[in-house]
């Protein structure tokens, strides 16, 4: 009896480690959905994080299908090596990479950190023969592909529209978009919650069904997970990542409203997409990618590419960093329980 109420008790701290996640996913991802509102002066700081933590949970409403939770769940690792040990390496190797990162303010991927985190952890347990290759492939491809795709739909749009509008006054055109990039960016919220909280949906998911709680034929993971989860994110956003703000909405690009709103349309596009095909994107790449698409259509001095050149390398050390701090907390859990 003493030993299930101590499964218990471990599985009920995972769960909580796993929504801190959630929390300082929103929290971290905040100025994804915010710095190009608050840049073009369209929302002041705080409108912004109330406007964008309202999406992040109206998400909830409109991705019924938990595609991206079933591919961090399911999609990953292989049936029946994941334990709390694995679950517990890989929120902490997570949640290490996203705290060093929001210190520094620099924008990195707390979706590939999670992904890092699960594929170190896994390794230490039982290699990376235990890892299922389609799963992993496809995230990682994504690391390129969302901001390829945010990059030339952004550039695309700022295209288009500066020759639809190209016999209106400036003045107009921006008080126009003032107005749009409310929508642009309410798209962009709902995008970013829809993606971001399946996530931790998929690891809480994944550690229920290891555990036993629930089971791997189910369609759906418990609806308190996925109340949970959107509840959480919003959170996060509503208390913002002002150190990542200012980088994402100023230092890589100055932006005016009409460019605000060709870069949230062409992100929010694409997170529709990724979450359509159940693959958890980051929200980083995708708007970053944007921005830099749309600051490159005036002409390539108007981004500064070493900023962008600095947010890159952050990319490609996240997976490898976040599996590497997963694998030694593996080895920590076996001693703690």
């Amino acid at each position: 009896m003493e030993t299930v109420q101590t499964a218990l008790w471990v599985v009920m701290l995972l769960v909580a480690l796993a929504i801190l996640f959630d929390f300082m996913n929103g929290f971290h991802d905040a100025a994804n959905s915010i710095a190009t509102v608050v840049s073009t002066g369209v929302l002041k700081p705080a409108q912004a994080v109330l406007f964008a933590a309202f999406f992040n949970c109206v998400a909830i409403f409109v991705f019924h299908s938990l595609t991206v939770a079933a591919t961090v769940g399911k999609g990953i690792v292989q049936p029946g090596i994941v334990d709390v040990h694995v679950v517990f390496g890989a929120l902490v190797g997570a949640i290490t990479w996203n705290v060093i990162t929001w210190y520094y303010g620099i924008p990195s991927s707390s979706s590939h950190a999670l992904i890092g985190g699960i594929v170190g952890s896994v390794i230490a347990k039982a290699g990376a023969g235990a890892l299922v290759a389609a799963g992993i492939l496809k995230a990682v491809a994504f690391i390129f592909i969302s901001p390829l795709l945010g990059f030339t739909l952004g550039s695309l749009m700022m295209v288009a529209v500066a020759w639809i509008f190209r016999r209106v006054r400036p003045s107009k055109v921006d008080k126009w978009f003032r107005r749009l990039q409310l929508v642009s960016a309410g798209a962009y919220s709902l995008g970013h919650g829809g993606n971001d909280a399946q996530k931790t949906i998929g690891i809480i998911w994944l550690l229920l069904i290891s555990t036993g709680y629930a089971s791997a034929s189910d369609a759906a993971p418990p609806t308190w997970t996925i109340v949970s989860c959107y509840v959480a994110i919003g959170l996060g956003t509503m208390f913002g990542g002002w150190r990542i703000v200012k980088t994402m909405g100023q230092k890589i690009t100055k932006l005016k409203p009409v460019g605000g709103f060709c870069a949230e349309t062409g992100g929010a596009l694409t997170l529709f997409l990724a979450t359509t095909l159940g693959i958890p994107v980051s929200t980083t790449h995708t708007i970053t990618g944007a921005i830099v698409g749309v600051g490159s259509t005036q002409r390539a001095s108007a981004v500064r590419w070493g900023v962008a050149g600095n947010i890159i390398w952050a990319w490609i050390l996240t997976i490898p960093a976040s599996a590497f701090v997963a694998a030694i907390a593996y080895w920590v859990s076996l001693q703690l329980f």
